[in-house]
């Protein structure tokens, strides 16, 4: 189930040149004049910050929506099971009041599809900012890192896309300490602030 939402304002990154480690990813990475690195996208996702932040973010978002969609999908069953019982007891006094309890129900549907389809959009364009947000500051951060280190070429690994790459081409730590140097968190909202308090 997807996730709603106002659309919440995503961190900026400081523009700064950050330091790197002290120790980089081994310089001896040239094969036949050519320079590659790659970075562990899954070792991205889990340790900047960013990403950690905005994954409790949509998994809060999307909860809620979850519970929403299912609150009312229960009403609307339980109005359908008392429209249903009425009838067979012939509870209504006339046949326009079962009418129009019957097209009460069919309203009552047609908004919480409308509120599903609209919970789903909303969560989706959500994840499409935190994607475009997560490349922007990692292009920024790796035109940055490149300027002294001059690769030709680097690659994302995720799974089994690279087969194999040795560790001294792996420039994973080097660029989530810059990322995460760069991040500012997101401010708290003023409700999560009166939920702590």
């Amino acid at each position: 189930m997807m996730a709603a939402a106002a659309v919440l304002a995503l961190a900026s990154c400081n523009n700064a040149a950050p330091k790197m480690d002290e120790k980089p990813a081994n310089d001896s990475t040239a094969t036949g004049g050519l320079k590659i690195a790659y970075v562990e996208v899954d070792s991205l996702m889990t340790q900047y910050e960013f990403c950690k932040e905005f994954t409790l973010i949509l998994q809060k978002k999307s909860n809620n929506a979850r519970n929403t969609l299912n609150s009312k999908g229960q009403a609307l069953q339980n109005a359908m099971a008392n429209f249903q019982q009425k009838l067979n007891n012939n509870g209504f006094t006339s046949r326009e009041q079962a009418e129009s309890q019957q097209a009460a129900i069919q309203r009552q549907q047609q908004s919480l599809q409308e509120l599903q389809a609209r919970l789903e959009n909303e969560l989706a364009q959500e994840t499409q900012k935190y994607n475009e947000a997560l490349r922007d500051s990692l292009m920024h951060l790796l035109n940055d890192y490149n300027k002294d280190k001059k690769y030709d070429l680097i690659l994302t690994k995720q799974g089994d896309n690279i087969l194999y790459a040795a560790p001294r081409f792996d420039i994973t730590k080097d660029i989530i300490n810059g990322l995460n140097k760069r991040y500012k968190k997101m401010p708290a909202k003023k409700d999560e602030k009166n939920e702590k308090k």
